[in-house]
C-alpha cells in the first residue's frame, strides 16, 4: 500500500474513534502516532515529540485565544447577554417573530464579545427562552432560532476560529476580522428574514410582544453603548494597527473585566470561576491542537496534501466544483465534529488545494475568502441534522420541546443559510469589500 493510501486509511481510522465517542484530541493523536510509526518509526516520532508540542504551544499568536476566552467569561458573568437581549427585544419584540428576531440580535451582540458558538447559544437560551415560553412561542421557531443565532458566535468578530485559521494559513487576523463583518451582518438579516416569513405563514408560531416607549429604547441603547465600544476599539484597533491582535485581545478582555466588576457584581469567586472557565476551554483547544499538529505531521510525511493538490489541479475540475466538494465534506464532519477540530484538521488538507486553483482572485484575498467561507460552511454544520451540536444545547434547556421538533424548525433557517453561502461563493468581493475599502 502507497503511502498516499495509506493516509486516507488513518483518516478513517481516526473518524471511527470519534464515531466511537472518543475525544477528538485522543483520537488525533493516537491514529497521527501510530501512523508516523509506520511510516518513519519509533525513533523520528519521539524526536518529533521532542519539539513539536513546544513549537505548537509557543507560538505567539495563540496567546490571543485564552484573553478572548476570558473576554467571554467575563462577558457572561457581567450580564451583557440579558442587556443585549433586552435592548433587541425593546426595538423588536412588538413585531410577531420580535422576540425571536431579538434573540438572534441579542447572539449577534454577545458573538461580538465571546466568540464562541456553543457558549453564545447557551447563553442566550437562558435569556430568551423564557421570554418566548411566555408569549408562546411555537417550540419549534424558539429553539431553531436560538441554536442558529448561536452559530454567529463563531463568525462575528474577535472569533478563535477565525484566529486559529489566520495562523494555519498565515494570514493577517485583522483582515480576516474586517472580512467577516459583512457576511455576519447578512446571516443576521437572512435569520430575521427567515423569521419574519415563519411567523406570516403560521401567526401563532411567533406572537407579537407589548409595544415599548421611546424612553425605553434610548434607555436600552444606554445599556449596551460599552459593549459597543468595546467592540468597535478591539476590531478597529486590532486593524488600524494601533495594537496586536494580543495587545488588542487583552484591551477587550481588560474593558469587559471592568463591566464585570461595576455591572456585574463579578467578586473574587465570580473572577476565579472566569479565569477557570476561561483555562479549562484553553486547556481543550490546545490539547487538539497538539493532536491536530501530531496528525498533520503523519499527513505531512505521506504527502498526501501536496498530492491531492496536483491531483485536483490536474483532473479538470473547475474550481467551484472542488470548492463545493469540500463545502459538503465540512457538512458532513460536521455530524462527527465540533467547529474547532474540524478547521485543524481540514485546512492543512483543504488550504493547498484551494491555494493552486484559478479564483479570479489574488492568493492572499483568496485565502481569506475561503477562510469565511469554511467557518461559515463550518457553523451550518453546527445545525444541521441528526447531530447538530447547537441544537442540542438549545434543546436540553427546552425540555418540553421534543429534538424532532427543534430540527424542524432549523429547516427554514437552513434554506437561508445555503442561500448566504451562494452569494458569498458567487460575489467574493462581498467578503472582501471591507478588507479592500480600509488596505
Amino acid at each position: 500500500m502507497s503511502n498516499f493510501a495509506f493516509s486516507f486509511v488513518m483518516l478513517g481510522g481516526m473518524l471511527g474513534l470519534m464515531a466511537l465517542r472518543i475525544p477528538i484530541a485522543v483520537a488525533m493523536l493516537a491514529t497521527g502516532m501510530t501512523g508516523y510509526i509506520i511510516v518513519s518509526g519509533w525513533v523520528p516520532l519521539i524526536s518529533h515529540l521532542q519539539t513539536a508540542p513546544f513549537a505548537t504551544f509557543s507560538t505567539y499568536s495563540l496567546s490571543v485565544i485564552p484573553l478572548f476566552l476570558l473576554m467571554g467569561e467575563f462577558a457572561t458573568n457581567a450580564g451583557m447577554s440579558k442587556a443585549l437581549f433586552r435592548a433587541a427585544n425593546t426595538w423588536l419584540g412588538h413585531r410577531r417573530g420580535g422576540i425571536a428576531m431579538a434573540a438572534v440580535g441579542g447572539c449577534a451582540g454577545f458573538g461580538a464579545i465571546c466568540g464562541s458558538s456553543l457558549a453564545t447559544a447557551a447563553t442566550m437560551a437562558q435569556v430568551a427562552l423564557p421570554e418566548m415560553k411566555r408569549y408562546r412561542y411555537s417550540g419549534a421557531l424558539s429553539t431553531a432560532s436560538l441554536a442558529c443565532g448561536g452559530t454567529l458566535g463563531i463568525l462575528i468578530p474577535p472569533s478563535v476560529i477565525l484566529v486559529v485559521y489566520a495562523i494555519m494559513t498565515e494570514q493577517s487576523i485583522g483582515k480576516l476580522f474586517i472580512a467577516a463583518i459583512l457576511p455576519a451582518c447578512l446571516a443576521v438579516a437572512g435569520y430575521m428574514a427567515t423569521i419574519a416569513i415563519v411567523v406570516r405563514r403560521n401567526p401563532e408560531a411567533g406572537p407579537a410582544g407589548p409595544k415599548t416607549s421611546v424612553a425605553e429604547r434610548l434607555q436600552s441603547i444606554k445599556d449596551i453603548w460599552a459593549v459597543a465600544l468595546i467592540f468597535i476599539l478591539v476590531i478597529g484597533g486590532i486593524y488600524r494597527g494601533w495594537f496586536t491582535p494580543t495587545e488588542g485581545a487583552a484591551v477587550g478582555t481588560f474593558g469587559t473585566g471592568m463591566l464585570a466588576f461595576l455591572h456585574g457584581n463579578m467578586r473574587w469567586e465570580g473572577f476565579l470561576h472566569c479565569v477557570y472557565g476561561a483555562a479549562r476551554s484553553t486547556a481543550m483547544i490546545f490539547l487538539i491542537l497538539l493532536g491536530a499538529e501530531i496528525f498533520n505531521s503523519f499527513l505531512a510525511l505521506t504527502r498526501m496534501p501536496v498530492e491531492a493538490a496536483r491531483m485536483i489541479s490536474e483532473s479538470g475540475f473547475s474550481p467551484l466544483v472542488v470548492l463545493l466538494l469540500i463545502m459538503l465534506l465540512y457538512l458532513v464532519l460536521g455530524c462527527v465534529m465540533d467547529s474547532m477540530s474540524m478547521i485543524l484538521l481540514t485546512i492543512p488538507i483543504f488550504y493547498p488545494i484551494i491555494s493552486v486553483l484559478d479564483f479570479g482572485l489574488p492568493p492572499e484575498e483568496t485565502a481569506i475568502w475561503f477562510g469565511i467561507i469554511a467557518v461559515i460552511v463550518v457553523e451550518v454544520g453546527l445545525i444541521t441534522p441528526p447531530v447538530g451540536m447547537n441544537v442540542f444545547i438549545i434543546n436540553s434547556f427546552a425540555k418540553d420541546v421534543p429534538m424532532s421538533e427543534s430540527f424542524r424548525g432549523v429547516f427554514p433557517f437552513l434554506l437561508s443559510d445555503f442561500t448566504r453561502i451562494a452569494i458569498l461563493v458567487a460575489f467574493p468581493s462581498i467578503t472582501l469589500a471591507l478588507v479592500r475599502l480600509w488596505g
